[in-house]
């Protein structure tokens, strides 16, 4: 006999929560649908019944009038359920990339910084979600980690985001969740059809059910075959990618000739490497454009960027690089004494200046470089800071960061904070604090 949808989506939780290691508190994305109400009210009866901290965290993304209403909600049913409940409200930037995609990030970055590292969150997506996000990357022309949707388990960021109902249908939850009274609050967006993922659910979805009634259950299983192969393609690159990566986290680029590799594999490398360093991976044109210049002569500057990353040639190795800020004018006075913070990084070192050991030593000013710095090293002379760093093993885009220190109108040191490269003038040296 067939248990009822309840105590199945109930073994279910059961099961992940015996993933956990003792201790860990375990979360509930709690946004007040019927979802994640149902989720929350299944997990307090697990956790009750196995001893474990169970607690409910609801982000607020202020975008419908209704919003309060749903926080309210999530309030009443914690208490009900004596939960423990936090709200917490986040700006929603739609300017990049539409409201869904910002809202999203919104969220996730909230559960980031509220849930302690190594604790789990529940996520309370199930098969129909799946088979709409598998639509949707398929359709935007995603690759096999794009089609493996959402994975059931997946450590981000320092938590652990479990998906335990992605094997069961939108209909078992609400049957569910009628069978035990379970009240929620049904968001009016969810109708609007101008967001993708709401006309495949309301328009596309209902017409594949027709004609193939499991619709639904078999693009949720070709998005779990699709992840399962993108899991095992992954281990195997990883284990390329050890093999090539030089100690400056680098990769040669004689190992990456197109002679030597096929160019799939290639792609797939650079894109397992950006997953490694927690990066988003290049826009398929973007990489072809990459791929297109890794022939050409050793000290090329190539420079191929993407939205939060680029990768660069230089010196015969291909560099990995988060996006950073550009580097803003302006000035620090110092005393020499480190550590010192600046917009522009932390000085870790100090500045001596031996000939005024005596006296009270002037504040220095910390500049970023401008160019055309001057330094009079001890037994070479006077030297450009330029040439200076040419001879270095700094690459061009590190030297824009450099910063400069001068007494009064004289450069008497320089140095890169990120790396702990340093020069100075006769008569003064750096001394490791």
């Amino acid at each position: 006999m067939a248990l009822p949808p309840e105590a199945c989506l109930e073994r279910l939780l059961t099961d992940a929560l015996a993933e956990i290691p003792p201790g860990r508190v375990v979360w509930v994305a709690l946004s007040g649908g019927l979802d994640s109400s149902l989720l929350l009210t299944l997990a307090q009866r697990c956790c009750l019944a196995s001893g474990r901290k169970l607690r409910a965290l609801h982000v607020n993304h202020g975008l419908q009038g209704a919003a309060s209403a749903f926080e309210a909600h999530c309030r009443a049913l914690c208490e009900r359920l004596v939960v423990p409940l936090s709200c917490i409200e986040v700006s929603v930037d739609a300017t990049q990339g539409g409201v869904e995609a910002a809202a999203r990030q919104a969220r996730y970055a909230a559960f980031v910084a509220h849930i302690p590292a190594q604790d789990t969150l529940w996520l309370a997506q199930h098969q129909d979600d799946q088979a709409e996000t598998f639509l949707l990357n398929a359709l935007r022309g995603s690759g096999p980690r794009g089609l493996g949707a959402m994975p059931r388990v997946r450590h981000h960021a320092g938590i652990w985001l479990v998906r335990p109902w992605l094997s069961q249908s939108r209909q078992a939850l609400e049957e569910a969740a009628r069978a035990l009274k379970v009240p929620w609050c049904d968001d009016p967006t969810n109708a609007d059809i101008a967001f993708d993922r709401n006309r495949l659910r309301h328009r596309v979805l209902p017409l594949l059910r027709e004609r193939w009634p499991q619709a639904g259950a078999q693009l949720a299983e070709s998005a779990r075959q699709a992840g399962e192969a993108d899991a095992l393609l992954s281990a195997y690159l990883m284990a390329d990618l050890d093999a090539l990566l030089t100690p400056r986290n680098t990769l040669p680029l004689a190992a990456l000739a197109l002679s030597e590799r096929e160019r799939p594999r290639l792609r797939a490398l650079l894109r397992v490497w950006c997953q490694r360093q927690g990066l988003p991976a290049p826009p398929r044109r973007r990489l072809e454009s990459l791929l297109d210049q890794l022939d050409a002569r050793l000290d090329a500057q190539v420079q191929v960027a993407w939205e939060g990353a680029e990768m660069r040639c230089w010196r015969g190795e291909l560099y990995l690089l988060q996006e950073r800020e550009v580097v803003s004018d302006g000035q620090v006075e110092w005393s020499g004494r480190a550590p010192l913070a600046t917009p522009w990084g932390t000085l870790t070192s100090s500045l001596v200046n031996d000939e005024a050991v005596r006296a009270e030593a002037p504040f220095l000013r910390v500049t970023p470089r401008q160019g055309g710095e001057v330094i009079d090293l001890a037994g070479r002379g006077r030297r450009d800071l330029k040439r200076l760093l040419q001879e270095s093993a700094l690459p061009p885009w590190e030297r824009a960061r450099v910063l400069t220190l001068w007494a009064g109108a004289t450069c008497v040191a320089a140095c890169h904070p990120q790396s702990g490269a340093t020069w100075c003038a006769s008569g003064w040296r750096w001394v490791v604090s």
